[in-house]
C-alpha cells in the first residue's frame, strides 16, 4: 500500500486476532461464518494461516467451511 509495515503493530494486532479466533467456531453454519470466509481465506493469502491452524476447534471450522462447494466456486471466479 506504499507504507512501510510495522512489526510492532502487526505482531499486537495478530495475538488480538487470536483472541478473537478462539471464540469462533459454533455448532452451526451461521451468516457469521459467511462474513469470515473472505478474511480468514486472505490470512491463508498473506502467509498468516498459522493463525487458524494452531487452533484446534477453528482449524475443523475452517477445514469444514473450506470445502463447502459453494465457497470452492467463488475462489474459481
Amino acid at each position: 500500500m506504499g507504507f512501510p509495515a510495522d512489526a510492532k503493530v502487526i505482531q499486537e494486532n495478530e495475538k488480538n486476532l487470536g483472541k478473537a479466533l478462539d471464540i469462533l467456531a459454533g455448532e452451526f453454519f451461521s451468516l457469521a461464518d459467511l462474513s469470515h470466509i473472505p478474511f480468514t481465506n486472505y490470512l491463508g493469502v498473506m502467509g498468516k494461516m498459522y493463525l487458524i491452524e494452531e487452533r484446534k476447534n477453528v482449524s475443523a471450522w475452517w477445514d469444514d467451511i473450506s470445502c463447502r462447494p459453494s465457497w470452492k466456486k467463488v475462489l474459481e471466479l
